[in-house]
C-alpha cells in the first residue's frame, strides 16, 4: 500500500528486482559483477563520508576512485569497523537522520550496550527482495501456498517485520505469534497452529524445541499438527542437530538465514538447504581472527572471521565491519557468491587441553550418532593438568541404549582428545537464551579457574525472568 504513495520507491524496487533476478539466474558474469560492485562501493563510500560523522573522520584519507577489477586490493586498504566502534559511535555512524528512516531497531544489549540499527527503505528493499526470491524457491518446492507462523520479537527487533513483508510479497498468510510474549505463550501457539492449520513456522531452534517439549508435557504430538516446513534462524545450529529437530516435528527444516541486527541479511537458504551469500548487496572477506591474514575462498571450505562491507545506501552502511562470527566458507556456483556455515563467534571458541574447539564441531559431534535427541548442555572441568567434559543430553527413548552413549563418548574422546562423561537428564532452561546472548552462554558452563562467565550470568538472568504461559 505504502508504495502507492511513493512512486519513486516502486520504480526503484522494480529496477533492483530485475537486477537481482538476473544475478540469481546466472546471467551476470564475474566481470560485470566486479564492475557493478566497484561502482556501488564508490557510491557508498562517498555517501558515508558525506553523511556519517564517524566515517567522515575514519575515511578522511581515503580517495573514492574507480577501481574496476582491483576491488579486492582497494578494499584491503580501508580501515576496519568493530563492534566497539558501533557501541561508542552510536547514532553518529548512521549516514542519515533518524527522520529519514522508516523504522528504528536496536541490538538486544545483552552482551554490551544496545546499538541503534535504524533502517531506511533501501535497507528493506534490497534485503527483503533477496529473501523473497530465495524463499520463493523453497516454498514452491514445499507444497506451494502456506499459512506461516512467525515467532520472533517485534519490539525493537526486525524479525517480525521482515518476515511479514517477505511472505506477504510471496502471497502467503502471516500469523505473528511471539511465544515469549506474556499475552501469547507456548500453549496459545500450539492452539493457533492447530486451529488455523498453520503449515510453516519461522523461529529460533530454541523456540522450535520448546514447543515440542511443551507439547509432550501437555499430551500434544507436534508431528500431528500439520506443520510441513520450518525456517530456523537467530542462533547456531549444526546439520546433525537440525536434522534431529526436523525429525521431532516430522517437517522439512531449513537453517534459513545468516544475519544480525547490525548487518541485516548476509546469507539465505537455497533449495539445497545451504546458506548462500549475496554479493550484489555486500562485499565479503574472511580473516584469520588471530593474525588478521586475509583468507582465499575456493572449492574447499576455509574457516575464518567474516568481515562485511555494505554495497547499498542503507541508513547505516558499514565499511569492513568485523562481525566477530566464524564461518566455514567455499565458493558457490553463482558468480562471487559463497556457501557458508556459521560455526560460532570468535569469542565462543573453546580451548580444551590446549586445543581450539569450535562451537559447531562440538555440537555436530554430539549429535552425529543420534536421530531423535536435539538438546544438550556441557560443563568443562579441570583437575589442574587435564580438562574434561560432562555432557547432559535431553531425555529421549534412543538414549536408553547404553552402547549408543558409549559410542558417542568414544567419538568425542577420539576427536577432541579429552575425557568425556555423558549423562541423560534435564538440560535446564538456559539453553533457550542462545539467540538473546550467545551459544557459549546458553550451552557451556566453564568451571575452570580463570574462566570468563560474564555472559552466562546475563543468560541466567534472562532465563529466570521468563515465565511459561
Amino acid at each position: 500500500m505504502y508504495s502507492s504513495f511513493r512512486p519513486e520507491l516502486h520504480e526503484r524496487s522494480l529496477a533492483y528486482l530485475k537486477t537481482i533476478r538476473k544475478y540469481l539466474d546466472g546471467l551476470i558474469s564475474k566481470e560485470e559483477l566486479d564492475e557493478l560492485r566497484s561502482n556501488q562501493l564508490m557510491s557508498v563510500l562517498e555517501y558515508v563520508k558525506k553523511g556519517s560523522q564517524f566515517y567522515k573522520e575514519r575515511l578522511k584519507d581515503i580517495s573514492c576512485i574507480k577501481v574496476g577489477t582491483e576491488l579486492d586490493q582497494y578494499i584491503s586498504q580501508l580501515p576496519y569497523t568493530t563492534k566497539d566502534d558501533l557501541r561508542k559511535a552510536r547514532e553518529t555512524i548512521s549516514s542519515q537522520r533518524l527522520s529519514d528512516a522508516w523504522v528504528y531497531y536496536e541490538t538486544t544489549g545483552t552482551t554490551g550496550p544496545a546499538t541503534p540499527c535504524p533502517r531506511n527503505e533501501e535497507d528493506s528493499l534490497v534485503n527483503n527482495a533477496f529473501l523473497a526470491l530465495q524463499y520463493e524457491n523453497i516454498f514452491q518446492k514445499e507444497n506451494g501456498s502456506h499459512i506461516v507462523g512467525v515467532m520472533g520479537p517485534t519490539e525493537l527487533h526486525s524479525t517480525g517485520d521482515t518476515f511479514e513483508d517477505v511472505f506477504r510479497s510471496l502471497g502467503h498468510t502471516v500469523v505473528k505469534m511471539w511465544p515469549r510474549s506474556p499475552v501469547v505463550g507456548l500453549h496459545r501457539v500450539i492452539r493457533l497452529i492447530k486451529e488455523l492449520k498453520i503449515t510453516a513456522l519461522v523461529c529460533t531452534p530454541a523456540v522450535a524445541s520448546e514447543i515440542v517439549k511443551h507439547g509432550i508435557k501437555n499430551g500434544v504430538d507436534v508431528k500431528r499438527l500439520g506443520v510441513e516446513v520450518i525456517l530456523v534462524l537467530g542462533e547456531l545450529i549444526t546439520p546433525n542437530r537440525l536434522r534431529n529437530l526436523g525429525t521431532a516435528w516430522g517437517a522439512k527444516i531449513y537453517n534459513c538465514m545468516y544475519a544480525s541486527q547490525e548487518t541485516s541479511i548476509l546469507a539465505a537458504a537455497n533449495q539445497n538447504n545451504e546458506l548462500e551469500t549475496i554479493p550484489l548487496n555486500n562485499y565479503y572477506e574472511l580473516l584469520n581472527p588471530f593474525t588478521d591474514e586475509k583468507l582465499s575462498i575456493g572449492e574447499k571450505s576455509v574457516s575464518g572471521e567474516l568481515v562485511v562491507t555494505h554495497l547499498y545506501k542503507g541508513h547505516k552502511p558499514l565499511i569492513r565491519y568485523r562481525t566477530g562470527d566464524m564461518l566455514k566458507s567455499r565458493l558457490s556456483n553463482k558468480s562471487g557468491s559463497w556457501i557458508i556455515e556459521p560455526i560460532g563467534r570468535v569469542k565462543d571458541i573453546l580451548t580444551i587441553n590446549n586445543q581450539k574447539v569450535y562451537a559447531f564441531d562440538l555440537e555436530n559431534l554430539i549429535f552425529e550418532e543420534l536421530e531423535h535427541c536435539y538438546e544438550y548442555f556441557v560443563e568443562i572441568d579441570s583437575d589442574g593438568l587435564n580438562d574434561s567434559l560432562s555432557i547432559i543430553l535431553e531425555e529421549c527413548k534412543e538414549l536408553e541404549d547404553k552402547k549408543l552413549l558409549g559410542l558417542i563418548e568414544k567419538k568425542l574422546v577420539e576427536k577432541l582428545d579429552v575425557k568425556v562423561n555423558i549423562n541423560v537428564g534435564n538440560v535446564g532452561n538456559l539453553i533457550g537464551t542462545g539467540a538473546m546472548v550467545s551459544w557459549k552462554a546458553a550451552r557451556i558452563k566453564d568451571n575452570r579457574e580463570n574462566a570468563v562467565n560474564s555472559e552466562r550470568k546475563v543468560a541466567l538472568d534472562i532465563a529466570l525472568k521468563r515465565v511459561e504461559v
